[in-house]
């Protein structure tokens, strides 16, 4: 099994912030579909909107796996990022 790395992909969808909570649900499940048919190398983590951007938290076990979940599920993006590390008010702690 390949380790799963954590991206972030960000979306320019125009008017997505203003979608209803129904909408923004058939959005998720277009997405969960497209994952299950991509198997176990690619993970929501979970998705901010905001205006006309979306910027969602996958774990996948590379870029392509990503591109594939976008050509699947007809949702494009605008750009993946690699995330190599966190950090987070408790790093402070180290």
């Amino acid at each position: 099994m390949n380790t799963l790395k954590r991206y972030m992909i960000e979306r320019d969808i125009a008017g997505i912030g203003g979608m209803s909570t129904v909408e923004l649900c058939g959005a998720a499940r277009t997405s969960n579909q497209a994952i299950a048919k991509i198997g176990a190398g690619v993970q929501w983590q979970h998705s901010y909107v905001a205006g006309d951007k979306t910027l969602c938290i996958y774990l996948a076990d590379s870029e392509a796996s990503i591109r594939k979940h976008s050509e699947l599920s007809g949702i494009p993006f605008t750009k993946i990022t690699a995330i190599p590390s966190m950090i987070d008010p408790t790093t402070a702690n180290n």
